[in-house]
């Protein structure tokens, strides 16, 4: 059954475009090279403002995800990456409910799930399109006509097939590291620098005050002669970025970078050379900020969906239960969940709102966790680091785990990886939510995003650029 319907993904190669992987390696300067061009590109398209818009006004679905999904209202990344980001969460679902069977070490099975990636991320594309323009969020359709709604669904549709590219590009070896990991990790800290540095003046009430919460805080600083009272406005101050945000933030960062030592080493031995033994680290985060990106996904396509249900029939009792949505009393926006499914995914923000709707916050902490650690637990199946991928490069290098046979390896790998990626997506679930209610600037999910992602893709340019020290000789590829 699964061979049939990857076999229907067939029809559609000859059609898409596709970029070719290298036939010889990659010098590392061409990858930073074809990194920074493709980052650039990136930004460039997060700039360009969509042609036909006659409002933007009204009430954003997707505001608390935007940094996480790298996307910017208004612009042509409106959707960013949540379709391929989506496209890959269907098929990591479709097998690990076993309704989809793939070989990957069959090369025909991979390029053919590439390729049904590919087409779904398309059609997903084409979908959240339409959805954002017919839900009102450029104007009223009406208003704008039939021409300007197709031509901004052509430009999203448009926009997102370029960076679709671009992740091809990036992830086929022509750069370093997944295109998808580098721009949510570049939108998340390009947002962090504007609410910590930005020059701008807000009025807030008391007069104007400058956006960014370090420039504030210097600012409060040299003009107050109250300078206590100067510290606790610029620690503490409401509606703004403050100093408390920023020095969370950094502890965070810090927190994470620390916690990517933590690892389970599995002591091996190669049976080629006698007496050369080594260690194969099993990381705490096992499949890095995967789980993460993809309960983002979930929860900004159910954000969606439901918002434009409610504003569609507001009255009907099924379209409620999955979300009623509406400006929280007290605020002056954006519209939020206020009851309803919805409700219950929506991040909790604050020590305060976590005591006061204890339900939801045992609901919400329950449901991060438990995605992330099923979305971790399966994504190793695909990724290419499940037991079985894992023993059959043991196999290949001449290695056994110290102390087994070699009959027994897949076996210890199966009792050890599946339960240190659950553990490892559950972690980070838990980090996220934390960070949420230490007040950081962005999401918690946002942080641990960019977090990770640096960090990762410090050991790749470690790797690639040769400046690691190999501690025993032929291990270097396992780590």
């Amino acid at each position: 059954m699964s061979a049939g319907i990857l076999d229907i993904f067939k029809l559609f190669a000859p059609y898409l475009p596709e970029v070719r992987a290298p036939e010889r390696k990659v010098p590392y300067n061409q990858k930073i090279i074809w990194t920074a061009v493709s980052l650039l590109i990136f930004l460039i398209l997060g700039q360009i403002p969509l042609y036909g818009i006659i409002s933007s006004e009204t009430s954003d679905p997707l505001y608390w995800l935007r940094a996480m999904l790298a996307s910017n209202r208004g612009t042509l990344m409106e959707l960013g990456v949540t379709p391929i980001i989506t496209s890959s969460m269907i098929f990591q679902f479709l097998q690990g409910t076993q309704l989809l069977t793939i070989q990957m070490d069959s090369k025909q099975d991979r390029e053919l799930f590439q390729i049904a990636q590919k087409v779904c991320a398309i059609i997903l594309t084409f979908g959240q399109a339409v959805v954002v323009v017919l839900s009102g969020n450029y104007g009223n359709p009406k208003d704008i006509g039939i021409a300007i709604s197709l031509l901004l669904i052509f430009q999203l549709m448009f926009a997102s097939f370029i960076v679709l590219l671009l992740d091809e590009l990036l992830s086929k070896g022509y750069g370093l590291g997944s295109g998808i990991s580098l721009f949510t990790a570049t939108n998340v800290a390009e947002q962090i620098c504007w609410k910590a540095l930005a020059p701008t003046t807000v009025n807030s009430g008391r007069g104007k005050e400058f956006e960014g919460a370090i420039v504030s805080f210097f600012h409060l600083l040299a003009v107050r002669k109250d300078k206590k009272r100067a510290l606790v406005e610029a620690f503490y101050r409401a509606n703004l970025p403050n100093m408390f945000q920023v020095l969370s933030t950094v502890f965070v960062f810090l927190f994470v970078l620390y916690l990517q030592g933590f690892n389970y080493e599995l002591p091996v031995r190669s049976t080629k050379v006698r007496g050369s033994v080594g260690s194969y680290p099993i990381k705490l985060f096992y499949t890095s900020n995967t789980p993460i990106m993809l309960q983002s996904a979930l929860t900004s396509n159910v954000f969606l969906i439901s918002q434009m249900l409610y504003q569609r029939f507001p009255s009907n009792p099924i379209i409620c239960t999955l979300g009623v949505w509406g400006i929280k009393p007290g605020t002056q926006g954006p519209q939020v969940a206020l009851s309803g499914l919805s409700y219950y995914m929506q991040p909790i923000y604050s020590l305060k709102e976590l005591l006061m709707d204890p339900i939801k916050s045992v609901v919400y902490i329950a449901f991060v966790l438990g995605t992330c650690a099923l979305f971790s637990k399966t994504w190793i199946e695909i990724s290419g680091t499940s037991p079985k991928d894992v023993a059959k490069q043991f196999k290949d290098q001449g290695l056994v785990i110290n102390g087994k046979r070699e009959v027994n390896v897949y076996r210890e790998l199966k009792r050890i990886i599946p339960t240190a990626a659950a553990f490892g997506g559950a972690t980070i679930g838990a980090l996220s939510v934390g960070s949420d209610l230490l007040g950081t600037l962005g999401s918690g999910a946002s942080i641990l995003m960019a977090s990770t992602t640096i960090y990762g893709y410090y050991e790749t340019a470690a790797k690639e650029g040769g400046f690691t020290k190999n501690l025993v000789p032929g291990f270097s590829d396992m780590m």
